[in-house]
């Protein structure tokens, strides 16, 4: 059986159907593949004694925390959406973000002195970090149909997708070069020392260039939010609440703890490479859904859910150390009783605080939500003050189709009394 236009080339069905099935398991023997060699740097880190100060445990769940997420949505993407290229593109920015080559240049070059097997593999594609930019840059552009830019920008957006896979190809010279000259010489972390002045200014312009790109992709997610309706912008709002979440734990991690603490920005204490990580896997797991249009009506939820939540504890927060502060330094209280009396008065001021900032919040960020929450009131005051038994019916299909907007609404009373919808369509 064959199918196809009269004239053309006939494609088997059987052939489509090897092709359907044959994606899901190529995504799954590639996500297992790619969730093994990631994990492979933790026992990698022992053995050249680079585990951090939480030593092997720790370094396996911070690495899991990111490795996990990441490569299970990169494998359900190409699995569902094999069509769709930002689920392998996930896969391999995994493969490039946290690979062990780095550790294993270090255990060849430094302590077997070059004995080990494919040691110059780990040289040239271990310091590729060009690349790695280049497809979160691509990957951003793509979402989220894995289509570039239509109509007039096409041939550019294409154009600037060759240069910068080149670029991130040229990124490997370095290493190449190395390798060829028999000059590798690697730091602790097991990137090469001392680059030439080139290849600094060349990877500064690369940087500049991808940060160019990212910045120009943000000014086009304006006026594309503001004309995308239904799914698509649902799918938008996923993107950037991931991002967001990414952005505050980067800054917090890098910038925020360690300067209040009086260190150097990137410095710290580990559990900011944790907090670190946790940003990192949190803007994957958004796409994952977006693109999966997975219960997308939930954002506005999340979001508000998110913010008012995080409004309490800051609130909460604050309340607790003043009282504290308050009945220490103020009053002749002692300090466990100043504990106690706050953590009461923090339990007591919960619940009545979340009402309040849950609707302030819902009315900016879950509109739909407040909506038919005042649908809902206002139809339970008119029906305090009405007795009319047709006026009541109506207003409860007017409520009704309001607040949920149901495909239609049908009312019935007792004794097979069958009322009549009150709104046509409905």
């Amino acid at each position: 059986m064959r199918s196809g236009r009269s004239g053309g080339v006939g494609v088997p069905v059987s052939t489509i159907l090897r092709s359907r099935q044959a994606a899901p398991v190529a995504a799954v023997v590639l996500g297992v593949l790619t969730l093994g060699f990631c994990l492979a740097a933790v026992p990698l880190d022992g053995v050249i004694h680079q585990n951090g100060p939480g030593g092997a445990a720790a370094d396996w769940l911070s690495t899991a925390t990111v490795v996990v997420p990441v490569s299970v949505v990169g494998v359900l993407l190409a699995a569902r959406r094999p069509r769709n290229p930002i689920g392998w593109i996930l896969l391999a920015i995994l493969v490039l973000g946290f690979n062990p080559l780095s550790q294993y240049a270090v255990l060849d070059y430094q302590v077997h002195h070059g004995t080990l097997p494919f040691g110059w593999v780990a040289v040239v594609f271990g310091s590729d970090w060009p690349m790695l930019l280049v497809l979160i840059a691509i990957l951003l552009w793509v979402f989220p149909d894995g289509r570039l830019p239509s109509g007039r920008w096409r041939r550019v957006s294409v154009a600037f997708v060759a240069a910068g896979l080149l670029v991130g190809l040229v990124g490997l010279a370095p290493g190449i070069v190395a390798v060829a000259g028999h000059d590798v010489h690697l730091e602790a972390s097991g990137n090469l020392s001392a680059p030439s002045r080139a290849w600094e200014i060349a990877g500064f312009m690369t940087i500049i260039a991808v940060l160019a790109s990212w910045l120009g992709w943000l000014v086009v997610q304006v006026p594309r939010y503001r004309h995308s309706i239904g799914e698509r912008r649902q799918q938008l709002k996923w993107l950037y609440s991931g991002a967001t979440a990414f952005l505050a734990l980067l800054c917090i991690s890098l910038f925020v703890v360690p300067l209040a603490s009086g260190d150097s920005p990137g410095s710290g204490p580990p559990v900011l490479g944790d907090l670190f990580n946790l940003g990192i896997a949190v803007l994957p797991v958004c796409i994952g859904v977006a693109v999966l249009k997975y219960r997308l009506y939930a954002i506005d939820r999340i979001i508000s859910r998110v913010i008012s939540y995080a409004i309490i504890t800051v609130v909460l927060g604050g309340v607790f150390a003043g009282l504290v502060l308050l009945a220490t330094e103020v009053l002749p209280f002692k300090t466990p009783v100043a504990v106690a009396a706050a953590t009461l008065a923090a339990a007591a001021l919960f619940n009545p605080l979340r009402r309040r900032i849950q609707r302030a919040v819902d009315r900016r960020f879950n509109r739909t939500r407040y909506n038919a929450e005042a649908v809902v009131a206002a139809f339970t005051a008119r029906l305090r003050q009405t007795v009319d038994l047709d006026t009541v019916q109506g207003d409860l299909v007017g409520a009704v189709h309001q607040a949920f907007e149901p495909a239609h609404v049908s009312v019935w009373l007792t004794a097979g009394t069958s009322a009549q919808p009150s709104q046509p369509g409905c």
